[in-house]
């Protein structure tokens, strides 16, 4: 007769842990969050300004809401400070702003930005994280494809914003939402109505989709499809800076893997100077040969017209070079500062095309130096994030997370589309700064911490507690 033992050699078996229905629903939400925050002006071409508005402030209110309600694990001394320092800049600059209104309206959008990326970061697991941004991006991606489609076979012809259909030609189809352009060769815009935000989204979501397969999750055929679709994006929009953006990942992602070859104490010293002699010799040869490279890439060499722009942003900005102008990211069109004093193609500019003369524009040397540091310490720590083992005891041979290369390979993203567009300082380009590097301070380790103890049965993804 079998005997149960008391004193069992092995744990007993138990069901496999489930999240609970209130955990998927939070899930859910954060996915919805960083979709919207990922789809950026399309919210506007589809819904106008009022719509658009309700749905940045109603969505930051309700994860307010949740975040006091769930009151998750957060080491508070381990905030963001330089990107918390620069929204408080930002603010302040409300007692010195040429332009009281712009100031006001865009630093909401700041805010809900900020608070939305803390609350995303405080509530997910490192695991869920990543799964929930690779979520948000195969809705944009889908719906980009898919618009695109509709406008095509249904619609039949170029879109306005707001679903308006042009009455005949307009002055420069910079206005239209859409061109109709999926099937005769041209340049796309997906749902942003911007070939280049199109295609830097594209990029993100090859990188965010390739390190998931690399994890080895299950049905990495999906996301090999999920990655074609992005890839097909990507060159569709046309973008060159885009394409200067992939080669900087390339080039980060092979120095990273190179990086963890390392077997010895200072035997990444070679990787750190041949990187740096290949940083500047890319750069220095991009410079002098700029005319060449952006004719191959079908744009002029003055990167279509943003050397005009800097000129007369840099110009203003000197005027008031310590706090700047006041805080206006994007710029307002119809405020009275900006209606009409840059113009591009009849349309009044919104941006400097320039993230760092743009910080600097606005809130002076004093905001730049922030916004510098805030960069600097998330490419610190996102670059050691990738590069070091994980380690937390005296094994030293655990595996890499593919994971892990997610926070660096973006931030070259971002450095790259700064250096010609403002896109880094609003909307996901900021989300992802300050999600990741609150994310990188309050769990250093993936799996390990406070914030990290949670269990989840995703997909056969689980972590384990500490």
């Amino acid at each position: 007769m079998a005997i149960h033992t008391k004193h069992p050699i092995t744990t007993p078996p138990a069901a496999p842990v489930r999240e609970k229905t209130g955990h998927l629903l939070l899930r859910g939400w954060c996915i919805f969050v960083l979709a919207g925050l990922l789809a950026g002006t399309a919210w506007l071409n589809a819904f106008g300004v009022t719509v658009s508005t309700i749905v940045v402030v109603g969505s930051a209110l309700v994860s307010i809401v949740l975040w006091l309600s769930l009151r998750p694990v957060v080491q508070w001394r381990r905030l963001p400070w330089f990107a918390v320092a620069y929204v408080a800049w930002a603010v302040a600059s409300l007692i010195w702003t040429h332009w009281p209104a712009a100031t006001t309206i865009t630093l909401v959008l700041l805010l809900t930005t900020t608070v939305q990326a803390l609350f995303v970061g405080a509530v997910l697991t490192w695991r869920e994280l990543i799964r929930a941004v690779a979520s948000a991006l195969k809705w944009i991606v889908a719906l980009s494809l898919l618009f695109e489609l509709w406008v095509s076979l249904v619609w039949g012809g170029p879109i306005l914003p707001e679903f308006v259909r042009p009455d005949g030609p307009v002055d420069d189809p910079i206005v239209y939402w859409s061109r109709d352009n999926l099937f005769d060769g041209g340049r796309i815009q997906g749902v942003f109505g911007d070939a280049n935000s199109l295609a830097y989204v594209a990029l993100l979501a090859i990188v965010v989709f390739a390190a998931r397969m690399a994890s080895r999750p299950p049905r990495r055929f999906l996301l090999g499809a999920w990655i074609v679709v992005a890839a097909f994006l990507f060159f569709r929009a046309g973008s060159a800076t885009a394409y200067l953006a992939a080669v900087g990942v390339f080039v980060v992602l092979i120095t990273v893997l190179l990086m963890r070859t390392a077997k010895r104490p200072g035997g990444r010293t070679r990787f750190y100077v041949a990187y740096a002699v290949v940083a500047v010799g890319g750069l220095t040869a991009l410079w002098f040969a700029r005319d060449a490279i952006f004719s191959l890439l079908g744009r002029s060499a003055d990167l279509t017209g943003r050397e005009g722009i800097w000129e007369t942003v840099w110009a203003r900005a000197i005027e008031h070079p310590v706090i700047g102008w006041g805080f206006s990211t994007p710029w307002v069109p119809s405020d009275p500062g900006f209606a009409g004093w840059i113009t591009d193609h009849g349309e009044t500019v919104m941006q400097a095309h320039n993230m760092w003369l743009d910080v600097f524009f606005q809130l002076g040397a004093i905001g730049f130096a922030l916004m510098a540091l805030t960069y600097l310490a998330f490419i610190w720590r996102s670059w050691f994030f990738a590069v070091d083992r994980p380690r937390w005891d005296i094994v030293a041979d655990r595996p890499y997370s593919p994971l892990t290369l997610i926070p660096t390979l973006t931030g070259a993203i971002l450095l790259v589309q700064g250096l010609a567009e403002s896109g880094p300082l609003v909307g996901w380009g900021w989300l992802f700064v300050v999600m990741f590097a609150f994310k990188i301070k309050q769990a250093p380790l993936m799996g390990r911490g406070p914030s990290e103890r949670r269990l989840t049965g995703e997909q056969g993804e689980r972590l384990s507690t500490p």
